[in-house]
């Protein structure tokens, strides 16, 4: 399915169990309602009937004990513009708990509402067992791009703290509607910016920051939730920040949580579509307004808008949901000519990570020439877990493209990265300590 789709029509993201042994077909769940279902009701004018997505695009995960799945999805068709689809559009941008063996549905919980930023959560749901206030309980915590965590028992799907439904700001775009509120946790606290505000633009220097503000007041800009608008808004976290795909890791014997993140701003704009354009292979017209999010070029003399740090890690207490620790993650642009003279502190490469958590230390990767333009060197981390402390690091030949696993061979632990880039073919690059794999 296409990532970012500018068709309201398209192919919707059914989710299918299958029999592993015989490869039969076992149960459908329609993420998109259909006719007769519960959430047709949150689609007006019976959109459910043609629109595509809401699809499960990150990897899911499964409680074996429990028999259950738990997925997200993503935003319906179109990502940016719903005035083809008012309404809440259940079950888009949405955790579900579902029946392994029937595909039934036990319990959901709606991230976003209408959605319009793509903020789609694309991370797995993390499977925590956490002790708050003298219970324990069986718990999902989903990490989200607008840099929540939200947390349930995984059981019942009541929030182990409250989730407020909060005002957030109204669009202005012809045939457009968001919804009045959207969800946010009183618990874990944001473990990245959010909102794009004139205090939180970059001050390195009286010249830098004249220039940052010319450009932000070009745009329309507001809290979290701000709709793209015809005269384009910036929105932080945009759809490639807080966290993505990479998730968050979970360590059972102290139950903090760890959050890779990065801070990251777009360009929501809206424009009018060509009635007289189609696509046949949709069978879609294009006479509505679609959206064109930028966001890379946001940056000055090669340095983001906004006030680092670009990637962060944060700790969780998920017992307590409070963060025990934030820490950069990379030295970020300190060597730019820009900043020339300044004795600034690591700035946070500014690139997407993983984290592997075990039993010892807390590994992270940064940097590299991607697809989201990082700051500096690739370089892998090892960081106390307890504190955040950069306890070891080693540079890498091109940047780290997946999430880092290690294995036990032999006496001698392994750490595999999958590295990559435009100037380096792809390869598995296998880390041990220089005394064990010495001679091998």
């Amino acid at each position: 399915m296409n990532d970012r789709p500018k068709h309201k029509r398209g192919i919707p993201g059914d989710v299918r169990g299958y029999d592993a042994r015989s490869g039969a077909l076992r149960w459908v769940f329609h993420t998109i309602p259909a006719e007769g279902e519960l959430g047709t009701e949150t689609w007006e004018d019976e959109a459910w009937r043609y629109t595509g997505a809401a699809n499960v695009w990150g990897p899911m995960s499964v409680d074996p004990e429990l028999g259950r799945v738990y997925v997200t999805t993503s935003t319906p068709t179109n990502d940016y513009y719903g005035g083809h689809r008012l309404g809440d559009n259940l079950f888009g941008e949405t955790l579900l708990c579902l029946d392994a063996e029937t595909g039934k549905r036990i319990w959901h919980f709606q991230l976003v509402r209408h959605g319009l930023w793509d903020y789609d959560p694309g991370a797995p749901a993390n499977l925590v067992d956490l002790e708050v206030e003298g219970r324990s309980i069986r718990a999902v915590a989903q990490v989200t791009k607008q840099a929540f965590v939200f947390v349930f028992d995984r059981e019942t799907g009541e929030p182990v703290w409250p989730i407020e439904d909060r005002p957030v700001p109204a669009s202005d775009v012809p045939g457009e509607r968001t919804s009045p509120t959207q969800p946010f946790p009183t618990k874990p606290p944001p473990f990245d910016r959010q909102g794009t505000f004139e205090e939180d633009l970059i001050d390195f220097t009286p010249e830098l920051h004249a220039e940052a503000l010319a450009l932000f007041r070009r745009y329309r800009t507001g809290p979290l939730f701000t709709p793209p608008s015809l005269e384009g808004t910036l929105v932080l976290p945009g759809p490639n920040g807080g966290s993505n795909w990479m998730g968050a890791g979970f360590d059972p014997e102290t139950r903090r949580l760890y959050v890779p993140s990065i801070t990251e701003v777009s360009l929501n704009s809206v424009k009018a579509g060509d009635p007289a354009e189609t696509d046949l292979r949709y069978h879609t017209d294009l006479s509505l307004s679609v959206s064109i999010p930028e966001g890379s070029w946001l940056a000055l003399d090669g340095i983001r808008l906004f006030k680092p740090p670009y990637s962060r890690i944060t700790a969780f207490d998920l017992d307590r949901g409070e963060i025990a620790w934030q820490v950069p993650n990379g030295n970020g642009p300190r060597d730019n000519p820009a900043l020339a003279g300044l004795d600034l502190p690591p700035l946070g490469s500014g690139g997407h990570t993983c984290v592997l958590v075990t039993k010892s230390l807390l590994f992270a990767a940064d940097g590299g020439a991607g697809r989201w333009s990082p700051y500096g060197k690739p370089i892998f981390r090892a960081y106390d877990k307890a504190t955040g402390a950069v306890v070891g690091e080693i540079e890498l030949p091109a940047m780290v493209r997946g999430c880092p696993m290690t294995y036990l061979h032999r006496n001698v632990q392994y750490l595999v990265l999958p590295v990559g880039d435009r100037d380096h073919d792809p390869e598995l690059i296998a880390l041990a300590l220089p005394d064990a794999a010495r001679g091998r």
